[in-house]
Formats: structure tokens, sequence, C-alpha cells
């Protein structure tokens, strides 16, 4: 455990944004998240938990302790009839684990290449791109409780993955679930589990065998029919994914952003309909449960947003559903023109946009 005070946090979020913790501790195992727990000074105080930094807004400095979690290792551990479990530390960069499942010959994340961030933040907020999502890949993980310094194996079910969303999102209590009696719901006013009480320091993935490749994205159509590739190969769906993202998203190294600013809004039919007879050139597509997802970029892009700017931050040219660092921005300006791209969307659509990333 390596504890340090007074550092900047601008190069631990890809946004680039300037911060400052207070105090910041480097955690590589469970152990270390327990001397942090049992401590005099670092356990009774607030703390945050930062990964990658791909997925934050940072508006102010941080007086919590800052736990930057840098659990390293990957394996595969575990070789199934039916599905290979490969597991890998909470410090991992998530694309090289899908390297890395690729080169065991473990293929399945392939769908999620060039996501940034880290292993253990990846199941905060069910990342997912191309047609697969953590949770059609998870097995399970491992926590540290901030509270107890106990370390838990939660399962899909306790995790309560949703949509960019997860129980880590919503206060991450070891909540009981399936036939076990619901928790007493907390008195009025008192306090509950706050986002960020659980270190999560190792996770297990499923990937199925024999293996399918997910090929319904639209812009994997344009792969094959460009290549003439009619089956292809994990590494070469891998490589188209890689070189799509390359054509719509900045690299944060030389464009600081967090990726897609806005999750992409989920509405009934009927809502549907009512903005296709306002809108019809919107985009949308059907979701198995009957509902519909908007394309938020799309609304985005329409109300006239791409390229704008407030300060230093502004919308990236190319996708309208990416807010960049023009070189100088500070939270608060990224946060106005989030705002703003927010209103203007409601008064033409009547939806309401919902970040992301964490706002600090």
């Amino acid at each position: 455990m390596q504890v340090d005070s007074g550092v900047s946090l601008k190069p631990y979020n890809t946004f680039g944004l300037p911060a400052v913790a207070r105090t910041l501790v480097r955690v590589r195992s469970d152990d270390d998240v327990r001397r942090v727990v049992a401590d005099p000074v670092l356990g009774p105080a607030a703390k945050f938990v930062l990964g990658g930094g791909s997925n934050i807004i940072l508006t102010r400095d941080m007086p919590q302790v800052v736990l930057k979690v840098e659990v390293p290792g990957m394996a595969v551990v575990e070789e199934r009839a039916d599905a290979w479990i490969v597991e890998a530390g909470g410090g991992v960069g998530w694309d090289d684990l899908v390297a890395f499942t690729l080169e065991a010959g473990c293929p399945g994340l392939e769908n999620m290449a060039s996501i940034p961030g880290t292993v253990g933040a990846s199941p905060v907020q069910n990342i997912g791109a191309y047609g697969i999502e953590l949770k059609d890949r998870f097995e399970s993980l491992d926590a540290v409780d901030l509270a107890t310094g106990e370390t838990r194996t939660w399962d899909a079910a306790r995790c309560r993955f949703g949509y960019r969303d997860s129980a880590f999102k919503r206060g991450a209590s070891f909540e009981p679930v399936d036939d076990t009696p619901p928790a007493a719901a907390p008195a009025p006013g008192s306090a509950s589990t706050p986002p960020g009480s659980q270190v999560i320091t190792r996770v297990r993935f499923r990937l199925p065998r024999p293996w399918q490749p997910v090929l319904g994205y639209l812009e994997l159509q344009r792969k094959m029919l460009e290549t003439g590739v009619t089956n292809p190969t994990p590494r070469q769906i891998h490589d188209w994914i890689v070189a799509i993202r390359r054509t719509k998203l900045p690299d944060p190294a030389a464009i600081g952003n967090a990726g897609s600013f806005f999750k992409n809004p989920v509405v009934t039919p009927e809502q549907c309909r009512d903005i296709i007879g306002r809108d019809p050139e919107i985009v949308h597509y059907p979701l198995p449960d009957g509902s519909v997802k908007l394309a938020a970029g799309w609304m985005i892009d329409v109300c006239g947003w791409k390229g704008k700017s407030v300060g230093g931050a502004g919308v990236y040219e190319k996708q309208a559903l990416v807010l960049v660092n023009r070189g100088a921005a500070i939270g608060s300006e990224v946060m106005t023109l989030a705002r703003a791209i927010q209103e203007s969307v409601y008064g033409r659509f009547g939806i309401r946009l919902e970040p992301e990333p964490v706002i600090v």
C-alpha cells in the first residue's frame, strides 16, 4: 500500500480535467484495502474508488481518500465444456484483457475492444459495445467492503446489471437476492451505503464455447460486405471494431474525453412513434423486450451541437455523443455544456438525456 498527499488527478482521468486528491492510496491487493479500512486515520475517512478514470468528470478537488485500484494479474482459471473462465485483477486495463483472451484462444470479448478503463470499473458501468454487454460475459467478482474489510464474491444477481448501470452505481451493499428475505428499507432520512463502498479487486468472465460471432450491428455488416469475409474470426472482428472506433471516437491520449457522454435513451414504442411523427429520420433500434433505443448522438447532432464549445469543453466534430477537452477545460465547463445539450434535446424531443460518466 502506497499513500501519497496532494496528488494531481489530471493524469488519472481521460478527460484531462484538473483536480487534486488530498490523499491517494494505491491498492494492489485485498490486503491493501483491509489496511486502509483498519488504519486509524484512513479508515474513518470518506473514500472514492478510482480505476482508469475513463468514466468520471472531475468538477472539484477531492477531499476524500482516493483509492486507486492497481490489482494486477490475468489467467484462464477454468476450462469447462461450455465455457472458458478468465479472471483478471481490477487494475488491469480493459483492452489488455481483451488482447489476453484472444492470445489465449478464449474469444468472446472482441466486440468490446478499445473500450478505455480498467477491469475493476467494467462491472460498475456494465460496459458494452456492438451487441455485447459485460453482463453477457460475466461470471462473478470479488469486492472488499470498505466498512468491514470483508471480501465477498458477487454473482450477476447481486450485481443487478442494467443498461450502463449496476448495483455499484446505486450504493452497493451485499443485498439479499432470490430466496433470501429482502432487507428492510432504510428509515426516512437515514444514510444508505454510498456509491464506491466496495473495491472490486478481481472479475471473472464466462466466455461461451463454442464461440459464436456477434455481427448484428450495421457497421459490422458493412465490414463483411467490404472485405468479402462472411465468416470472420474473433481476431478479424476485433480488428474491424478497433478500426470503426478509431473513425468515430477520439484517442484520449490525443484529445481528452470520457467516451460516450450520454446514454442512448430507451423509450416505449408509443413514445418512439410520437417522435417519428415529428422527426421521421430519427435513428432508433427496437429491443427484444419491445422497448426502443434512440440514438442520443443523432439527436444532439440535429440540435446543432456538433463542433460547438463552452470554454475549453466541446462537442467532438466526428461524433456528437462525445464531449472533448479542447486543451484547457475545467469540470464546470464540461457540465455547463452538458446541461445546455440536455435542455436543447429535451426542448425538441421531450427526452431528458442522462450522462454516462460519474460526475464528481
